[in-house]
């Protein structure tokens, strides 16, 4: 049997990191097997429907690297792969259910329904009382006649109980009382998620449906339609919660489940926030999977590695905490491991943006590859580069140097002319200095120290001295140092 996969996104115009895992976990379900990895869009749901959503689950799903094998733009034996274009396929399998008395027109009004609901004590959820589930076939048909509304309801199991087994959560038993007649058709004719999802993953041979785990309960309802049909139930692989972490007014860590509150939970977010399509995807995976074998606490994986190495035995039932701190490490390794050209490709607009030409690209590179873990902290880092602040003189004064207002500014006096007259390489600046630092029988740090506050107007940058002077270029470098000696 060849495993196939889907991935069902409703086009609301954001994917959730919730929801990108569940697509690469069926992807990589699907293609560790060899099998095939179908995306369908259900847009049943017109309330919900944003314009140009399609489009953004396309564009996530390329630039994560997840490629489809079937879908809307890629036609297979099972198409269309549109839930609206299929409208037309559910009604009569929902008419057959009713024939062989398995569901039942329900004719009960919105008011009815919304007493019940009113009636009910407080705190407790009620469901439909089936009060259509048994009506006389006479009176069915006269209702049916006059043009009464109605919608298809399911007849779920009264008594006893409905068991199956997860892939991840083994075996799952539901009492059946618990089970609503939950709606098929809608009275507007359209078909519930619930009873759409059943029909198609059947009708495009689905083997494995993966989804959150908020579905294991709700799994025999889905279940006992399968059952209605005499189809064969797929093998379901239900995961755990992605939690995200926050502190209370107590200052206590509360975990809860991920939300915009914890920070960005969306795809492009984070891309935009700077963080990489393929650190995201690769930490994604190891949000309830782990490795085995020889890839066993290894945490770094190309898309091919991933595939060669997922196991639905590493998935786990527990929920996972979506750390930023471990994504930001991450990235800033997959940032370290990129060739030069690879590493100029996304510095190069931040560098243009600062002014910064290609003379300094290899000088660059090397102060920011082990230093930034998002491209974007570059404009940050640098940002002395493009303009110098209007810094305190009180930044001068530095404990671990030794540094003070009299230090710096004799140090200032001294060093200004001699830069003047040096060769513009790190080299000769790096050599005037420590020659200079070495005759007054100083630090080298104490004459750094000055040079590079008045260079850049910061405590922190990601160079050295030498490296800020170079960046700026001497005559820049020089008029900084000379308002920083009129500071002092």
């Amino acid at each position: 049997m060849k495993i196939r996969t889907r991935f069902a996104p409703s086009p609301t115009g954001f994917m959730h990191v919730g929801n990108l895992r569940t697509a690469l976990y069926e992807y990589l379900v699907a293609k560790h097997e060899g099998g095939d990895f179908i995306l369908r869009i259900e847009d049943t749901d017109q309330e919900r429907f944003v314009e140009g959503a399609t489009d953004v689950i396309y564009n996530t799903l390329k630039t994560a690297g997840i490629t489809h094998d079937e879908g809307p733009d890629k036609p297979g034996d099972c198409g269309p792969y549109v839930q609206s274009e299929r409208l037309s396929l559910y009604k009569p399998y929902a008419e057959q259910l009713v024939k062989e008395g398995k569901a039942y027109y329900c004719f009960c009004s919105k008011e009815r329904l919304a007493a019940l609901r009113e009636s009910a004590p407080e705190g407790t959820v009620v469901g439909y009382d089936r009060h259509c589930r048994d009506l006389p076939q006479d009176e069915i048909d006269g209702k049916l006649a006059s043009g009464v509304p109605y919608v298809i309801r399911q007849k779920s199991p009264l008594t006893g109980e409905s068991t199956y087994v997860d892939a991840v959560y083994g075996e799952i038993t539901i009492k059946n009382e618990e089970l609503d007649d939950q709606i098929l058709i809608k009275e507007d004719g359209f078909p519930t998620y619930n009873f759409a999802n059943v029909i198609d993953d059947h009708t495009m041979g689905i083997t494995h449906v993966v989804r959150g785990s908020e579905y294991l309960t709700s799994t025999p309802k889905y279940n006992a339609l399968y059952e209605a049909f005499g189809w064969e139930i797929p093998t379901y692989i239900h995961l755990p919660l992605i939690m995200g972490k926050s502190v209370d007014e107590n200052g206590e860590t509360v975990v809860s489940k991920l939300s915009k509150r914890h920070g960005s939970t969306g795809f492009f977010d984070l891309v935009n926030e700077g963080f990489l399509p393929q650190a995201i995807i690769n930490y994604i995976a190891l949000l309830g999977w782990a490795p085995a074998g020889e890839y066993e606490n290894r945490e770094i994986f190309t898309m091919d590695e991933l595939i060669r190495a997922f196991d639905i035995h590493g998935i786990s039932k527990s929920p996972s905490v979506f750390d930023y701190d471990k994504l930001e490490w991450m990235n800033a390794e997959y940032i370290k491991a990129m060739s030069s050209e690879e590493f100029l490709s996304y510095a190069k607009p931040y560098y243009d943006d600062l002014g910064l030409g290609s003379q300094h690209y290899e000088l660059l590179e090397e102060m920011l590859k082990p230093r930034i873990t998002r491209f974007p902290q570059i404009t940050e880092k640098l940002q002395f580069v493009k303009e110098l602040e209007n810094y305190s003189v009180e930044l001068f004064v530095h404990k671990k140097s030794k540094s003070s207002i009299e230090s710096s500014r004799e140090i200032l006096n001294d060093v200004i002319p001699m830069l003047d007259g040096c060769s513009w390489d790190r080299e000769s600046i790096t050599s005037l200095l420590t020659e200079y630092a070495a005759a007054k029988e100083y630090k080298n740090a104490l004459v750094m120290w000055p040079v590079r506050i008045a260079a850049a107007g910061v405590a922190v940058t990601p160079g050295g001295c030498a490296e800020v002077l170079l960046l700026l270029g001497k005559e820049e470098a020089l008029r900084r140092l000379d308002l920083g000696l009129s500071k002092l």
